[in-house]
Parts: structure tokens; C-alpha cells; sequence
């Protein structure tokens, strides 16, 4: 087939046709991730422009104040990141803060440098658990000797802008119903490989942009642990993280189920590490996946019906979550199949059509990046990959999570996952939690 007869086909076929077979990609991702996402960003960039007086005055309360900070940072095996990270701490603009790094159950020297950087100041207090009790057992430990009036969890593998914590921080100081931030993400070396690449488009897109769209319309939902500030008192009422995995988007519905706000602060961007190859991606995805089934549609569906813990903003932040995620995933066969079934004879016009399609709209989204970033010359160099991202996003990921959704609706798989302690795993299927 020949570019003009591809051509003079969607030329004849006509607008009516291309609406009957690309009806998923009209209605669902062009209308929600292309245009919608433009026209709520547009509004809240207008937003932030009329209240940057408040954010300046915001500014001003949280460097009168100087509130103390506990920086904690449980994991295991990281003892290769805890100085890049700690190195990354000490050029921050913010200074008043305490860092406790927490070693669960580590395997390799991350107790010998853990312990060092202890003795030479370098950290405040070095925790270790012997015996591996998971990442929310090592947040909680660390959650105990934290002295801050807020609590900042990292990853060890993140490193920082310099103004990161305050920007993170004077959010608290412009609405007092806030019951915790969330920080930018960004992938800190895109061009490393093809499969690096391509999250630091998805990272662009789903937490850049997706984060500030569902912040603004107060549906924000996750507040990543690796990197993500929480008021302490808060975290005292939701008695810390339960067992993960999914433990990010856990804790923060436990939050906003109390009746507290939810912010993200773009301004606050951190930079992490990500799986340099699709095998260990899909790992991390699985795992990932699994949690909206584990704690949006199991543990915390007390928020769909009248009750305690009922409200409407948090019953649309959950539904829109599954609605996107889970219900999508399931039409996109029906879309497929209806290709397949129905328009057969004609897949050698239609597949290149949705190759073009995608990618046009991965290129409309990733021109609002590159409108809203102030580092966009950087982000240009991702641009090569942007057709790619129909294979990724479209085939891969979907393929992804299919397989976690599946595992943990009819299999609670989660519960297995080597990621958590078989013995924590089994007293959290007991409690539900």
C-alpha cells in the first residue's frame, strides 16, 4: 500500500467512518488525556498566576516559621544510593531538617555505610531491622523517632533540585486543611537506554501533567513515597503506612478519608532512578497494577456507598481511578475485537491510521510539557521516541495490566509478592489491610 492510496482511502471513508472504527480512541483518550488535560491546565496555570501573591506570602510564613523536618528514608539493599541521596539533601535551600535513614533486613553493606555516615554526621540516626519486616514496617520505625513538626518520605534512589523542599513545604503554609504534598518525579537518565527513554515520557505525561489536572479538580490520588511530605499529626491520626504493596496510594486515601486536602507542588521536582529494562519494568508494573484492585476496589470501597468515610470527592477521585484504569482497560479488547470482527478486510488502512492517530496525540500532550516545563531544551531530546509510545503505552503496559488486574481480582496475588515479607503479607490478608 502506497502513502496515496493510504490517503485516498481515509479521504473517501470520510469522517462518519473513522469515527465508527477509532470510537475508543475519540471518545476516551484524545477527549481526556488530549483535550481535557489542555483546557484544565490551561485554567490551573491561570490560577497559579492570580494567587502567586499567596504563594510569595506562603513563602515568607514557612522561612519565618522554619518548622523542623524528619527527612526518612526506609528500604533495603540502597546502601549503593544513600550518599548520592544525602549529598543531594545537603545542597537543598531548606537546611532545617533531621534524616533517618532505616535498613530493613539489607543483605548487602548498607549497615557498614549507613552506620558510617552516622558516626560522621552526615545523617542524623541510622535504624536497622534485622529481620525484613517491608517498606511500610521501615517507614513506621522511622516514623517513631522522627522529631518533625512534617515527615518527608524519599526513596534512596532520588536525588533533588535544590529548592525542592521548600517548594514542597509552603504549600502547608497557603491552605491549613492540607494534610500532605506531593513532589515532581522525572526520570534522571532518560537517554540511557530505549526503555528509559520512554518512562521519562510516561513520567512527563501521567505525573507532570496528570498530577497537576487531577490536584486542581481535588482527585488527586497517590502521593508517592518517593517523595512525598506528610504532616505529622496527620500521619499520627492514620497511625502510620499499613503493608504495601501499594502502600503510596494507600495512606493517602486513609488521609483524605479524614477529611484533608491533597496537594501537588510541581515546583517541587525530584529525580529517581527506573527499571533500565522492560523485564524488570514489567515486575515493577505488575506490582504497581495490582494495588488499584487491592486498595480502591477492596479495602477502601467504604468510599462508593453512604457512610463514615463518604464523600462525593472522594467517591469521584476513586471512581475515575478505576473508571480509567480498570474499565478502559477491559473496553479496549471490546474496541480491539470490534476492529478485528468487523472491519477485518480493512486492518491495512486502519493500523497505520492508529499508529498516526497516537501518535499525534502523544505529540499534543507532550507539547503541554513542553509548554509548562522550564527545562523543556532537555526534554526535546525524547521527542525521536514519541511514535514508540503507542507500542509502550498501547500494547505493552495494557498487556501489563490486564495480567496484574486479573492476578489480584480472582487470585490476590499481591498477597504473594516477594516485594513484601511472606509473614507481613499473611497478617495483612488477615486484617484486610
Amino acid at each position: 500500500m502506497s502513502i496515496d492510496e493510504f490517503i485516498a482511502f481515509w479521504t473517501s471513508a470520510g469522517a462518519a467512518k473513522a469515527l465508527r472504527v477509532f470510537w475508543y480512541f475519540f471518545a476516551f483518550e484524545v477527549s481526556r488525556y488530549v483535550l481535557f488535560d489542555f483546557v484544565v491546565v490551561l485554567f490551573y496555570k491561570g490560577d497559579r498566576y492570580m494567587k502567586r501573591g499567596n504563594r510569595e506570602s506562603a513563602k515568607e510564613s514557612l522561612w519565618a516559621e522554619l518548622p523542623f523536618v524528619s527527612v526518612i528514608v526506609p528500604g533495603k539493599n540502597e546502601g549503593k544510593h544513600i550518599y548520592k541521596l544525602v549529598q543531594s539533601l545537603s545542597e537543598q535551600t531548606y537546611k532545617n531538617f533531621e534524616i533517618i535513614v532505616v535498613d530493613d533486613g539489607s543483605d548487602d553493606k548498607t549497615a557498614l555505610i549507613g552506620r558510617d555516615m552516622e558516626r560522621n554526621g552526615l545523617i542524623t540516626l541510622f535504624l536497622s531491622n534485622e529481620v525484613r519486616g517491608g517498606k511500610a514496617s521501615a517507614a513506621n520505625l522511622a516514623f517513631r523517632y522522627a522529631k518533625g513538626k512534617y515527615i518527608l518520605h524519599l526513596d534512596a534512589d532520588c536525588s533533588f533540585h535544590r529548592d525542592a523542599i521548600e517548594n514542597i513545604l509552603f504549600p502547608f503554609y497557603m491552605d491549613p486543611q492540607l494534610g500532605a504534598v506531593g513532589g515532581n518525579l522525572e526520570v534522571r537518565d532518560p537517554g540511557k537506554n530505549l526503555c528509559t527513554s520512554l518512562q521519562a515520557i510516561e513520567y512527563l505525561k501521567t505525573i507532570s501533567i496528570g498530577r497537576m489536572v487531577t490536584s486542581y479538580l481535588g482527585i488527586y490520588s497517590i502521593i508517592s513515597g518517593a517523595f512525598g511530605m506528610f504532616r505529622k499529626d496527620v500521619l499520627d491520626q492514620v497511625k502510620g503506612w499499613d503493608i504495601g504493596p501499594g502502600l503510596d496510594g494507600d495512606i493517602t486515601m486513609k488521609i483524605r478519608k479524614l477529611g484533608y486536602r491533597i496537594h501537588f507542588e510541581p515546583s517541587a521536582i525530584g529525580l529517581t532512578n527506573v527499571p533500565n529494562t522492560f523485564g524488570k519494568l514489567g515486575k515493577q508494573r505488575l506490582r504497581w497494577n495490582k494495588s488499584i484492585v487491592r486498595f480502591r476496589m477492596r479495602k477502601h470501597k467504604d468510599v462508593f456507598y453512604p457512610g463514615e468515610h463518604f464523600r462525593f470527592v472522594n467517591f469521584f477521585a476513586s471512581a475515575e481511578n478505576i473508571f480509567f484504569n480498570v474499565i478502559l482497560n477491559i473496553l479496549w479488547y471490546v474496541h480491539i475485537s470490534d476492529m478485528i470482527i468487523n472491519f477485518s478486510d480493512l486492518l491495512i488502512y486502519i493500523l497505520p491510521m492508529n499508529l498516526l492517530l497516537y501518535t499525534l496525540a502523544n505529540t499534543l500532550q507532550f507539547l503541554v510539557v513542553m509548554i509548562f516545563s522550564s527545562d523543556y531544551k532537555d526534554k526535546l531530546k525524547l521527542v525521536p521516541y514519541l511514535p514508540l509510545m503507542v507500542f509502550y503505552n498501547g500494547y505493552y503496559m495494557r498487556i501489563v495490566k490486564t495480567i496484574a488486574h486479573f492476578r489480584e481480582m480472582f487470585m490476590w496475588s499481591s498477597y504473594n509478592d516477594p516485594w513484601n515479607p511472606s509473614k507481613s503479607s499473611q497478617q495483612a490478608k488477615k486484617y484486610h489491610l
